[in-house]
């Protein structure tokens, strides 16, 4: 199937693979491994609802073609504004299907770990950093996504130091890997008592939850364990008991923390998760600094570069700085309305492989 952007959608590829997980699910000896069967009937049940959505497509295109057969012959205005309605909603779910032909990556058809950390702006960047995370919490229920909170850290004043959450769900990686960068904010500051205009920055940092048998060793020779007792919002147990954990891998000085479970080792587990997924995240990228090395390419890497902007004065208006894109209604922006910027930064990736 031929998509608006140019790409092509391989249903029948899909169906082979489909197929040959199929074969491999009825294998008894797959059970031997119990990790490696379950993450198998994950990805065959992904694949069954992609082809489902495929199948509803082509039914839904099917159905248009005869009302409008309908309409045209006896002159049924009603059948063509059903057409019309029925024809809206199938481009909406082609763009969709689209948008999915983009994510190719080796982990975009899975979960994803989103961290946000304050930036620059002392209180008004901690709530800054709250903004986004309700923003992209908004954007994931609608989607039908799960999320679940792992770590958040309460700002001095108000808002949030550094929240760090798990979001589930087909494709939820592909589609928040667009967003990793730093986000700007600019308004009058509830924080000042002159009513002054405040520049805020909040960094957003998005990395694949990876499957159990992917191997990234850590050595416990290279870990420090911290437990602590755990603030904020939790319940009395949580902060009663030193339930949260400090992980910090010491040849790399990644730390990562968890405190959202009242058991110290479900804590533990947690931020063993993100942190493999850091590891892994991080050589990935160290490789990919190589070939660019390599390439004579010039990269930079830097904190103050922001993806994006968000004005609250003196106009309303969210501007995407890789893609250009704008949009005034910045209050359905802050609701979780991302779609419009995640596919135009996949489309710009997909035409043009070195940007950003």
């Amino acid at each position: 199937m031929q998509t608006s952007s140019g790409g092509v959608f391989d249903v029948e590829g899909l169906r082979a693979k489909h197929a040959e997980l199929e074969t491999r699910s009825a294998d008894p000896a797959l059970w031997d491994d119990r990790e490696r069967a379950e993450s198998l009937l994950r990805e065959k049940r992904r694949l069954e609802r992609e082809l489902a959505s495929w199948s509803r497509l082509g039914t839904s295109l099917d159905d248009v073609e005869v009302l409008i057969e309908l309409g045209s012959e006896a002159s049924d205005g009603d059948a063509l504004m059903e057409a019309r309605d029925q024809l809206g909603a199938a481009e909406s779910a082609l763009e969709e299907a689209e948008l999915r032909t983009l994510l190719g990556g080796e982990h975009d058809g899975g979960n994803a770990i989103v961290s946000i950390n304050a930036g620059a702006g002392g209180t008004d960047a901690c709530d800054w950093a709250e903004m986004l995370m309700r923003m992209y919490l908004r954007w994931a229920e609608k989607k039908g996504y799960a999320y679940e909170m792992l770590d958040e850290q309460a700002g001095d004043e108000a808002g949030i130091r550094g929240v760090t959450f798990t979001v589930s769900g087909d494709y939820a990686y592909g589609y928040l890997k667009p967003e990793e960068g730093v986000h700007r904010l600019v308004r009058i500051s509830p924080f000042d008592s002159q009513a002054r205009r405040h520049t805020a920055f909040a960094s957003v940092t998005v990395f694949p939850e990876l499957d159990d048998d992917i191997e990234i060793e850590i050595d416990e020779k290279d870990l420090r364990v911290d437990t602590y007792r755990a603030g904020g919002a939790g319940g009395q147990h949580v902060n009663k008991t030193d339930s949260a954990v400090r992980l910090t891998h010491i040849p790399t000085g990644i730390v990562v923390q968890c405190q959202n479970e009242r058991s110290q080792h479900k804590n533990r587990s947690s931020a063993m998760k993100v942190l493999r997924s850091r590891l892994y995240e991080r050589a990935r990228q160290e490789q990919e600094e190589k070939m660019a090395a390599l390439r004579g390419e010039k990269r930079q890497i830097e904190f103050g570069s922001q993806i994006r902007s968000y004005t609250l004065h003196p106009q309303q208006r969210v501007k995407d700085h890789r893609t250009q894109l704008e949009q005034g209604n910045v209050d359905a922006v802050l609701e979780g309305d991302l779609d419009r910027f995640i596919r135009a930064t996949l489309l710009q990736r997909a035409t043009s492989p070195g940007a950003k």
